[in-house]
């Protein structure tokens, strides 16, 4: 971390079929090795499962409310002091929450086996949709932490 000046945030671009940011950020959280075409095409994919699969034929309004029900509130870091290592809850800023929801849900789409990107992920949109799949897990294991590490919160920096 540097300390020198403050990091510049780079504007963020929409994505070309939605022209959404959020979407786009997405593509970029599926990515791997600069494929974007790739990412785009599984994304865009899902999106199509998830309109099959549901009422809403919007699927924008289901990915934000997946996202919502996915982003933590509150996780632990890590602080030294005076020789120990102590796990410190710390309010997540919004940015960063909706990063690590992203990351989760991508992770956990990535984790099922036998089935396609594609499938996947679009399956693991509407359980965090409805409230429930692995990215659902996550968050509540992050909370779990912090509430349990409370009692440091006054290491809080």
């Amino acid at each position: 971390m540097s300390r020198r000046r403050r990091a510049i945030v780079k504007e963020r671009h929409p994505d070309s079929r939605f022209n959404n940011t959020l979407v786009n950020r997405l593509i970029n959280s599926v990515m791997k090795q600069g494929k974007k075409t790739t990412a785009e095409r599984i994304v865009y994919g899902a999106f199509d499962k998830v309109v099959e699969k549901t009422a809403n034929p919007n699927p924008l309004e289901v990915l934000q409310k997946a996202i919502d029900n996915v982003r933590p509130r509150v996780e632990v870091r890590s602080r030294r002091v005076g020789g120990a290592t102590y796990q410190v809850p710390v309010e997540v800023p919004m940015d960063r929450q909706i990063t690590m929801a992203m990351r989760w849900i991508c992770d956990a789409a990535g984790g099922r086996k036998g089935v396609g990107m594609k499938d996947s992920l679009a399956a693991e949109i509407l359980e965090a949709y409805q409230g429930q799949g692995t990215s659902v897990r996550k968050r509540e294991e992050t909370h779990k932490m912090a509430q349990a590490n409370k009692a440091f919160a006054h290491f809080r920096w």
